[in-house]
């Protein structure tokens, strides 16, 4: 169990290092939460020994730990009923680990699951904020196909595929989580404030900035490393050559995570950064089947992926010979169609009562012919009733 002086600690280095900070990270790694704000408090000349910036940059970071007050920012997390989880708490998802010196501080969250048991079972839909229909709904039901399927649906609750991504899974009744790069309890962007508040209510809202936080672009791009770490793997539905959605992505693979791509139109811009992702070593995906195949347990497969099966299908060699001799259009003698088919008469007059059992033809005395309606019209072309003549 984390102890309470580390908690406090960390709680207030997330007001004084900037997401993804490696210097602080390294710091922690080699001091520890509560001495490396013990030197930042302290005397001047003891936050020396944090090495690795210049006197510049450490009195800011002085600065912000003069102001920094962990018991104000920890009891207005439970005042909205959220929680602060650190490294060796029972809550941390150790994949974020992972990250090296880039790990997060501690993650604020609001929200009832358990957030190391989700993280566990997550997947990553991310996509363009400016997102086509298309897009939008190939979010939403990929997000409804995996909570379907027993999975955690992540992402960043921005406008676009993101958001697509929560409501699919909420209309599903399913689970899912959203990494913001503000406070948990700043709803950004101002328009998903009803979402938020939705996903709080079913799933789970967190981020590394303690409450009352803004997000900056920067901020933004850093959040993406959590996304990616958190989770089993990171679908891209929709992204432009230079999206924040492929940061995301391809930080996933530099992890050793799974990543894949819903492809697009090849005249839209916005899947063009997709198609990229594709060629680079993502995987191609086109619903939830296809990306549980890749993250879930060995034996979970999609299915396979063929057109209907139709009656003609079904029918022996030598019958479908002599139902491609048919001429279309007119009548002919068993003699004729047995020249056609390169067999013998006796042999073509069996087939053809089995064809007429099944529909596909009809006698007309000493002649046979094609039906007019033959099994599986809708999916027929002219060309399978034309046969070689």
């Amino acid at each position: 169990m984390t102890g309470q002086e580390d908690l406090r600690a960390r709680a207030a280095l997330t007001r004084v290092l900037e997401p993804g900070d490696e210097h602080g990270g390294r710091w922690l790694r080699e001091f520890g939460a509560a001495e490396v704000i013990r030197l930042l408090t302290g005397p001047e000349e003891g936050s020396r020994a944090l090495a690795g910036v210049g006197q510049e940059r450490l009195a800011g970071y002085r600065g912000r730990a003069a102001l920094a007050d962990p018991d104000r920012d920890l009891a207005r997390i439970e005042e909205l009923g959220g929680r602060f989880v650190c490294p060796g708490s029972p809550q941390w998802p150790r994949q974020l680990d992972d990250l090296g010196d880039t790990r997060p501080v501690g993650l604020w969250l609001r929200g009832a699951p358990d957030l190391r048991a989700w993280a566990l079972s997550s997947v990553a839909v991310v996509g363009a904020r400016a997102c086509t229909p298309y897009g939008a709904h190939m979010a939403q039901t990929l997000a409804a196909g995996l909570v379907e399927r027993g999975w955690v649906v992540l992402s960043g609750g921005a406008f676009g595929v993101d958001g697509a991504a929560h409501r699919g899974a909420l209309a599903a009744g399913g689970a899912t989580a959203a990494v913001l790069a503000c406070g948990v309890d700043v709803a950004y962007p101002r328009g998903h404030a009803g979402l938020l508040g939705r996903i709080v209510g079913q799933g789970l809202v967190l981020g590394e900035l303690p409450p009352g936080s803004h997000p900056t672009r920067s901020r933004f791009v850093l959040r993406n490393r959590v996304i990616a770490a958190l989770t089993r793997g990171t679908v891209v539905v929709e992204a432009a050559l230079r999206s924040g959605s492929l940061v995301t992505a391809r930080r996933a693979q530099a992890l050793g995570r799974f990543t894949m791509g819903v492809p697009g139109p090849a005249t839209s811009a916005l899947s063009a950064g997709v198609h990229e992702l594709l060629r680079g070593g993502g995987t191609l995906v086109t619903d939830a089947a296809d990306v549980v195949e890749l993250v879930g347990a060995m034996g979970e497969l999609a299915p396979v992926r063929r057109g209907p099966v139709l009656t003609r299908d079904l029918l022996a060699p030598a019958a479908a010979r002599v139902l491609d001799a048919l001429p279309a259009g007119r009548p002919a003698r068993a003699e004729e169609v047995a020249l056609a088919a390169g067999t013998g008469t006796d042999e073509v007059i069996g087939r053809l009562y089995e064809l007429h059992s099944l529909g596909f033809v009809e006698r007309q005395g000493e002649e046979w012919r094609l039906t007019p309606h033959p099994p599986d019209e809708g999916t027929r072309t002219g060309g399978v009733r034309r046969g070689g003549h």
